[in-house]
Order: structure tokens, then C-alpha cells, then sequence
């Protein structure tokens, strides 16, 4: 695990520790001291921890205008032993909140597993998001995972679409796959999610 690195390739257009409303600001990291741990493995020293002792976090972009943020996620989600969504909401979620913040973007494929203990930070979430018109929606995580969460009934308060378990957000710019999954999240999407759509443009 210690060769994930978060994705780097929209740093040109934000970086978290650089962003004075952003719950990681002015933090700093080492290239060579890996630190962190998912149980007995290392992982890259550029994921962020947030106070949970098995899942990560990298904030890739905030849009301030837009009232998005797109979250890359690694670890084990495990609300029942360590109260993964309670780290979560309070050290980051309620943060971006603050600043108007009501539609998210969290990547999971690198998340291995989900453990729900109850679902009252996630109610919380969801209501202060819907009072706004926002979202939260899980792309790319693995089948097994999205099964637990569904068995935990999250799909009330979280979005998934199965058409995005496998999805290749990376080659579009922020904005784009904000609007690529805005139009999904609101029934306006096509079967291609974007692609083919002139309004929509790739990456290189």
C-alpha cells in the first residue's frame, strides 16, 4: 500500500495545504517518512490522516463557486471499532460545511472494507447537504464495499450509481466530473456519463 500515492495529476489547480479554508492547511508532508498505517501496512506519507487509525483521506479540489469538493479516499472504513464517519464529519466534512461546501465527491476503490457501527453522522450529513440542495455521492467503490453499505441501509443518505464502480474520472478536469455527476445525481445523465458529450472535456 505504501506505493498509493494520492492522485497528483490536478495539482496545478489545487493543493489542500495551500488553501487557508481547507482543514489541511499549512500541513506538511515528507517524501521519504512513512508514518501512517492501515493495520501493520504503510501507507504513501502524502495521504492525510484525520483521526481515524485505519482510513485516509486527500482533499483533490475544492470549488468554492460550484459548492463541490472532490475527497480521494485509502484504508478500511470502520465506523464500528474506530468511528471512521464521526473523524470524518467533524474533523473535515463539518469544516468544508462551513464554507458552503454541500455537494461531495468521495473516491473509494482504494477503501478495502466498510464497518457501520450506527448511522446518525451520516443523517447528519445528508440532512445538512439536503437542506441546500447538495449530495454525497461514492464513486469507484469496490462491489464488496458498496454491499456493505447497502446491507447498513446508506444508500438512504449516500448515492451510488453501479454504472460507477468502474469509471474513468481521471480523464476529466475537476469541473467536468462535477458536472458529469451532477447530471448523473440528478437524472440528467446519459449512458456514457459524459463522454461523447462535447461539453465535456478530457483530460490529456
Amino acid at each position: 500500500m505504501h506505493k498509493i500515492e494520492p492522485y497528483y495529476n490536478w495539482r496545478d489547480l489545487y493543493i489542500a495545504s495551500e488553501d487557508n479554508k481547507s482543514p489541511f492547511y499549512e500541513r506538511v508532508y515528507s517524501e521519504f517518512e512513512f508514518s501512517n498505517k492501515v493495520y501493520n501496512y504503510y501507507i504513501h506519507p502524502q495521504w492525510d490522516d484525520f483521526g481515524s487509525e485505519t482510513l485516509y483521506l486527500k482533499v483533490l479540489y475544492v470549488d468554492y463557486f460550484k459548492s463541490f469538493a472532490i475527497i480521494e479516499l485509502i484504508g478500511e472504513w470502520n465506523d464500528s471499532i474506530s468511528n471512521d464517519v464521526m473523524h470524518f464529519k467533524r474533523n473535515v466534512i463539518d469544516i468544508l460545511l462551513a464554507q458552503q461546501i454541500n455537494k461531495f465527491i468521495l473516491i473509494g476503490e482504494n477503501v478495502l472494507n466498510f464497518h457501520l457501527s450506527d448511522d446518525c453522522y451520516y443523517e447528519e450529513w445528508y440532512e445538512e447537504v439536503r437542506d441546500n440542495k447538495g449530495w454525497v455521492i461514492a464513486l469507484n467503490f469496490r462491489e464488496h464495499v458498496l454491499a456493505e453499505m447497502e446491507d447498513a441501509n446508506l444508500d438512504y443518505y449516500l448515492s451510488w450509481h453501479h454504472e460507477l464502480t468502474d469509471f474513468n474520472w481521471r480523464k476529466l478536469s475537476p469541473l467536468h466530473l462535477y458536472y458529469t455527476l451532477d447530471n448523473v445525481e440528478n437524472g440528467r445523465g446519459n449512458n456514457q456519463l459524459g463522454y461523447g458529450n462535447g461539453n465535456v472535456r478530457l483530460l490529456d
